[in-house]
């Protein structure tokens, strides 16, 4: 008969391993060096990160579904065709990160520092990025539908192409952002203007 797999796993270093697919769910991971760690499709579902450091890591197709991360570190952190569908982010070091595309649907990034990331194409549907600091970060292409930009950061970011079906930007701070003319069709008619096409 096979041991029940640990749920609590504490001040471990795996710094530079090569964790291929691994699979957890249902684990607290506690102050784990995940620095410079690899994965390859592999699945964390419903853990929790205390403290944890994934610096200069880099994960491939692997997802962290339903995921709260607290006060981890990602600096310089790879994150290339990702899922984070429903995580949480609190006080966590968000930059420098690399994003290559992902879903990281119904993701909760409230406050946090997102600034001068590349977020090009990423499925941002239904994320919470209300107070999150998004100056010159480049979400050209993204899909963004439904997601809360409530008083979000927005000056100098690129949104030409993003998907910004049920996005209210009216609290957004938009100085020098740059929009398609769908997007500031959008915005003006948060503000109140008739577009007229004719």
């Amino acid at each position: 008969m096979s041991e029940p797999a640990p749920q609590q796993l504490r001040d471990l270093d795996w710094y530079g391993e090569d964790l291929g697919a691994v699979a957890y769910a249902d684990v607290t991971f506690t102050d784990v060096d995940l620095s410079e760690v690899v994965t390859r499709g592999a699945t964390f579902e419903r853990c929790t990160f205390h403290t944890c450091r994934f610096n200069a890591s880099t994960h491939v197709a692997s997802a962290f579904v339903g995921c709260d991360f607290r006060r981890c570190s990602f600096f310089d952190a790879m994150l290339d065709g990702c899922k984070l569908t429903g995580s949480q982010f609190s006080e966590c070091t968000l930059r420098p990160l690399a994003v290559r595309g992902g879903v990281w649907r119904r993701v909760g990034l409230r406050g946090a520092v997102l600034s001068r990331l590349e977020l090009d194409g990423l499925d941002l549907r239904d994320a919470d990025l209300s107070m999150a600091d998004l100056s010159g970060t480049s979400l050209r292409g993204a899909n963004l539908g439904g997601a809360t930009l409530r008083e979000a950061d927005l000056s100098g970011a690129d949104l030409r192409g993003a998907d910004l079906s049920g996005v209210d930007l009216s609290s957004a701070r938009l100085r020098d952002t740059r929009l398609d003319l769908v997007g500031a069709v959008l915005l003006a008619e948060q503000h109140g203007a008739v577009v007229d096409p004719t």
